[in-house]
């Protein structure tokens, strides 16, 4: 009989029986980082300028400064912001991440999403130079480790050694499973970048190189006024995409794919994946045929059955790549832009808000629904703060300063819309995942102000008083927001506490939209259950709601867990007042 038969969802879906999320990632609340702008903890191995290709008088730039104010080399390269930005470098590194694990246990983090840490040229690494190494200046000893890879075949995994970095790498990932947490990385297989080792093979020896067919070449230099001409990804000549053929990449490149895979998910190759990474997100996934996924997914779920993958899909096509043979996941930007339609823009109407969410979810597996990431922000769009103070956008469309896009710090009413996003992002069905420096209350227009170094409660910071085109602006302090943390921190416990919001089913129960209120349920059954309420109106709003759907004692009260009171139940509801722009969760209270 075929194992993979197919069978009908409680919400009336055909989806595929061999799915399967892992158990964990149904219980995690994801939080991302952006590894050279989250934490400096060893000066030591800071970037240097022959690397970063910076120009005379290049250094590394003070974490606490003023965004967009220039320094002396940065205007040696242009009058605008963004002349220099992408040469600044602040080093932030793994020791920084190391360093701040217990404050991620302390929000309630149970998965570390990174930003890609294979050795890079770039500030962001998606330009890979090798990925069976972290980036040399990630780790303790950069010159050290390009002395190790100078004596290898980066062909040849045998000849492969572990750099000062690596070893920090299997460092961190041990301390993260050491606090019963969990850690993906970035898999950017699309393209490479130009320093890497087969690139730079192709570039000196053009159609003599043995690479000459790993990459989409147009033309080959040939002497005669023929210059090299190569696809880049979206046409950007500094990320040169890998060929695909036939749905796949070539079968050498594959190889070196599956080789690394392997490297990273099993480091010790003693067929216990313990010591390696939990899983990966995969970076532009749609622009490699799934003929290549289904091949790598074999591979990763033969070395590590609970090993969680997660796609980079902006659109509704999510659903198509959620299956047994494809991914565990796509990065929720479908709830996010939904999100930013009702709760920031107002631009539709409660009932539609939820039609949305229930069109996101549907065609799901099962499970698959409670691991999505749901997120709100991330490094490429603005920040959730800076989404706030700008309304009435498309979603990612005109989010940059010369687009109109304010980049002035959030005013107390803003942030009050942004706690209640929060609120409703940790209790609605599915995995919330946070942008490092979100919960700090970090502002930020579009890449690049949306990668500013985190703000650490310890530094002290300049106000952000320069604006990018020199345009008035207010001087706003710029520091660790402790009341938006403690908040963060707040639902962290709650979601942490009550399994109905990691696993429990979704029921709306009440949508009125001249109110501007939503309440729905996440429940186990009829006795463990969670209510939530979200009142998006600018009034205070009393609200009903029915109890039918679950068994309660009437002697008994729900408790506001996020405030501390109590609801009382009357017959079969029970009411609870809600001020502006504020939300609930009820829980039964315990004996």
């Amino acid at each position: 009989m075929d194992q993979s038969l197919n069978h009908t969802s409680d919400n009336g879906n055909t989806v595929n029986a061999s799915y399967h999320a892992p158990e964990w990632a149904k219980h995690v609340i994801w939080y991302q980082i952006f590894p050279e702008r989250f934490r400096n903890g060893d000066p030591s191995n800071d970037p240097t300028r022959e690397r970063v290709g910076g120009p005379e008088g290049w250094k590394i730039s003070p974490w606490t400064g003023d965004w967009y104010k220039q320094t002396d080399w940065e205007q040696s390269l242009g009058d605008s912001f963004r002349d220099g930005v992408f040469k600044r470098r602040y080093g932030g590194d793994l020791q920084g991440i190391i360093d701040k694990l217990d404050y991620l246990q302390e929000l309630g983090i149970g998965g570390i999403y990174l930003n890609p840490v294979f050795d890079a040229v770039s500030l962001h690494k998606y330009d890979t130079s090798h990925y069976h190494h972290i980036d040399r200046f990630f780790g303790p000893d950069p010159k050290g480790d390009v002395e190790i890879m100078k004596r290898e075949d980066p062909e040849n995994p045998d000849t492969w050694q572990w750099t000062s970095a690596d070893k920090l790498f299997l460092k961190l990932i041990k301390e993260v499973h050491k606090r019963e947490m969990k850690i993906i990385i970035d898999g950017v297989f699309n393209h490479t970048g130009t320093d890497f080792w087969a690139f730079r093979d192709v570039k000196e020896k053009q159609s003599k190189s043995r690479y000459k067919d790993w990459y989409s070449v147009n033309s080959f230099a040939d002497g005669n006024g023929q210059k090299f001409d190569y696809d880049g990804w979206w046409g950007v000549k500094s990320l040169p995409e890998l060929k695909e053929v036939d749905g796949t990449l070539l079968k050498p490149v594959r190889e070196h794919i599956f080789a690394i895979t392997k490297r990273w998910m099993d480091p010790d190759r003693d067929g216990d994946p313990s010591d390696g990474i939990d899983g990966w997100r995969l970076d532009v996934p749609e622009e490699i045929g799934q003929k290549f996924w289904k091949e790598w997914s074999a591979l990763v779920r033969r070395i590590n059955p609970n090993a969680y993958t997660v796609g980079e899909i902006w659109t509704d096509k999510g659903r198509e790549w959620i299956n047994g043979e494809l991914f565990t996941a796509a990065m929720n930007y479908p709830f996010t832009e939904a999100v930013q339609n009702y709760m920031i823009d107002q631009s539709v109407s409660a009932s539609i808000f939820m039609k949305r969410l229930r069109s996101i979810r549907a065609g799901l597996p099962n499970e698959a629904e409670l691991v999505q990431q749901n997120l709100m922000d991330s490094h490429d769009t603005p920040r959730l703060a800076s989404m706030v103070v700008n309304p009435g956008r498309e979603f990612d469309t005109e989010t940059k300063p010369e687009e109109g896009f304010d980049v002035r710090k959030p005013t107390s009413e803003e942030r009050r819309l942004q706690r209640l996003i929060a609120l409703f992002q940790y209790t609605y069905v599915g995995a919330p995942m946070i942008f490092y420096g979100t919960e700090a209350g970090m502002w930020g227009a579009d890449d690049p102000d949306d990668r500013k170094p985190m703000v650490w409660p310890e530094f002290d910071f300049e106000p952000e008083a320069t604006h990018p085109l020199d345009q008035e602006r207010p001087a706003d302090e710029n520091a660790f927001d402790e009341g938006m943390f403690n908040w963060y921190k707040k639902l962290g416990r709650i979601r942490n506490e009550h399994l109905a919001l990691r696993k429990g089913k979704f029921r709306e129960l009440l949508i009125e939209n001249d109110a501007n209120v939503v309440v729905f349920a996440r429940f186990l059954n009829k006795h463990e259950f969670c209510l939530v309420a979200i009142n998006r109106s600018s009034q205070t709003q009393k609200i009903k709601i029915s109890l039918d759907h679950f068994e309660v004692e009437e002697e008994k009260h729900l408790e506001n867990v996020i405030t501390g009171n109590r609801a009382e139940i009357t017959g079969r509801e029970t009411a609870i007042t809600l001020p502006p722009i504020s939300g609930a969760v009820l829980s039964p209270e315990q004996s």
